[in-house]
């Protein structure tokens, strides 16, 4: 995870401080970062990642659900509301009941999972992004065209947060399947490496449906940024240095990428430094 840490040291050096919609963040644009999953699992080690949130997230989008509660389900096994998760502060966000369109207790509206899973065409269709792409990486794997994408211009009114990494492609050669995924915004500190692992997740998982053997989890991160509220977390990791990856176990008996539960990962010899705290901007 150098080249992570790596980012954080170039934004706080180099980068561009601005105010932004929730907070002043010092930043710089389109940073790239690629992790060969054959060299270990991507979590960081500087602090602790954690790994069954992502786990949970990568579940639910997979899912194609938009109900934070059915998060929490998944999760904590609950649906109580004392059940907290990454998504609650956005749920309960004024800028978003104040629109009045969440039908229920926890709908957060049209977000990732329900692009992914439940876009809508032009004439009102629902199409699976994300079933059509299995089945086509199985039929046509040299296709280009094997993209899925949450940002739909019509509906960004309709979420309760506009995708932040907004769409992913794979690329397969020599029987390795590679992704590369493009993210809007960025935060660098709390934000990033949950995404990193979480796309490496979807690598492995979408690998394992399709016979094929992850290779590469690619990341371009546009405005990439660090708030200013981070700067004495971030220079406390900054000090400390990175550890071996661990590597992800996979339930040998699925296959299925619909069926996956969280019993079926886990990470082995993960050994991270202490959590490093910081406040989460919504």
């Amino acid at each position: 995870m150098k080249q992570y840490i790596d980012g954080l040291s170039n934004i706080m050096k180099n980068g561009v401080d601005r105010k932004g919609r929730n907070g002043n963040t010092r930043s710089i644009f389109a940073i790239q970062m690629r992790f060969n999953l054959q060299d270990g699992f991507p979590a960081v080690t500087t602090k602790k990642l954690a790994f069954k949130a992502v786990l949970s997230e990568i579940l639910w989008f997979i899912e194609g659900s938009g109900d934070e509660r059915r998060l929490a389900e998944i999760l904590h096994g609950s649906r109580d509301k004392e059940k907290k998760t990454i998504w609650t502060a956005n749920a309960n966000a004024d800028y978003w009941l104040n629109r009045g369109l969440a039908k229920f207790d926890g709908d957060l509206g049209r977000v990732y999972g329900v692009q992914w899973r439940k876009w809508k065409n032009s004439d009102g269709k629902v199409f699976d992004q994300l079933k059509d792409i299995v089945e086509r990486i199985k039929t046509d794997p040299s296709d280009r065209r094997l993209i899925v994408s949450a940002w739909n211009p019509g509906e960004l009114d309709k979420m309760a947060l506009p995708p932040c990494h907004r769409d992913f492609q794979f690329y397969i050669a020599n029987g390795e399947i590679s992704l590369h995924m493009n993210q809007r915004s960025a935060d660098m500190f709390l934000g990033v490496p949950f995404n990193i692992a979480s796309y490496s997740l979807l690598l492995e998982m979408v690998a394992r449906a399709t016979n094929l053997k992850a290779k590469e989890a690619v990341f371009t991160f546009n405005d990439a940024h660090i708030y200013h509220d981070h700067f004495d977390a971030v220079k406390k990791q900054l000090q400390r240095i990175p550890d071996k990856l661990p590597k992800l176990w996979i339930n040998p008996g699925k296959k299925d990428l619909f069926s996956f539960k969280m019993e079926d990962f886990k990470l082995e010899n993960y050994n991270p430094q202490e959590t490093i705290k910081a406040k989460m901007a919504v």
